[in-house]
């Protein structure tokens, strides 16, 4: 049973071990309560229940705390049970996929649940983090294009720092760690520092976002591979090449800066000016847009798109456009009637 009480300004007892109720701690005092903690059953009187609304006794271990339970009844105070914060000194790399907290795994929510620090970016589950993590420090690293108020090694410091502190540590980012995510990177500084790391892969923005656009990567005789591409950097005339004779459907993730350099690459190429291509700003969030035209002029359609953006170049990009769903699908028969 899950219950939501006001408890700005009210007073709450914690007992249990400090190592065990740390979360417990934390999370009352960001519900705003006035928080006492008791670590022994040795300091345990009943005094300390005066002016105690709520008692939240942490599961330590400890068969010396029975008389607690008694104590609340006889003054009329809630008593709650909370599991014990598991050991920490770990890392846990969490995949956050595209945006909304619902399109993450069941394990991600879990490491959430049981982190004493989490550090975020700009595109990882933000809303309802303090929800998601009850209890844990959350600690802003995000990075905007130009704009990188920690770096990346100094992220890594504050992970491996904290993780030895004894800390359970989350890393969450947005889409995949290991998809342009900068995860290897980040497991390696933990295997280096001899702290341990687990890595929760998450749904990544190259089929989630095209997806949240109606728009499939593969397709049965249209597309039966895919490819993706960091946008940022420009390509080389050879990569051009090379993506140009995969054939199959091109995405690109943080494209927008280099769209331009790439539509230009394709184009000398050989792929065709008449292909389709879509950019998707903000999949899954309630101002998403889609900007749909051919490669030869999805420069121009999209002036206007800023980053967070997919974009998506193939034949598959048809599937997206409403007006041109029963063209794809009479095709798409003919062809399979062949």
């Amino acid at each position: 049973m899950q219950l939501d009480a006001d408890l700005i300004g009210q007073t709450v007892l914690v007992t249990g071990s400090a190592v065990a109720a740390r979360r417990a701690v934390r999370r009352y005092l960001g519900a705003g309560a006035e928080v006492r903690t008791i670590e022994s059953p040795a300091s345990f009187r009943t005094s300390v229940l005066d002016e105690v609304m709520l008692v939240a006794a942490v599961d330590d271990g400890d068969d010396g705390w029975a008389p607690l339970q008694q104590a609340c009844r006889l003054h009329g105070v809630l008593l709650v049970r909370e599991p014990a914060a598991k050991p920490g000194r770990t890392v846990t790399l969490v995949g956050g996929g595209p945006g909304p907290a619902d399109l993450m795994t069941a394990r991600a929510l879990d490491a959430l649940r049981e982190a004493d620090v989490v550090y975020y970016d700009k595109l990882g589950p933000q809303q309802d983090l303090d929800l998601l993590a009850p209890g844990a420090q959350l600690i802003n690293v995000g990075k905007t294009p130009g704009h990188h108020p920690v770096s990346q090694c100094e992220i890594e410091r504050l992970m491996v720092d904290s993780a030895r502190l004894g800390n359970r540590v989350v890393r969450l980012k947005g889409g995949d760690p290991f998809v342009f995510g900068r995860g290897g990177e980040e497991m390696a500084a933990c295997v280096a520092a001899g702290v341990p790391v687990t890595v929760i892969p998450g749904v990544s923005s190259c089929i989630s976002v095209p997806a949240a656009a109606g728009i499939p990567v593969t397709h049965r005789q249209v597309s039966h591979l895919f490819t993706v591409v960091s946008g940022h950097a420009p390509l080389t005339e050879q990569e051009h090449r090379h993506l140009a004779g995969l054939g199959g459907t091109i995405v690109v993730l943080m494209g927008i800066g280099t769209l331009p350099q790439l539509a230009a690459g394709l184009l000398a190429a050989g792929l065709p000016a008449d292909l389709p291509a879509a950019v998707v700003e903000r999949g899954y969030r309630l101002d998403q847009r889609t900007t749909i035209a051919e490669l030869g002029s999805i420069v121009t359609a999209a002036a206007k798109c800023s980053s967070p953006a997919v974009l998506v170049i193939g034949r598959v990009v048809a599937l997206g456009q409403p007006h041109a769903v029963q063209a794809e699908i009479d095709t798409l028969t003919a062809l399979l009637q062949e």
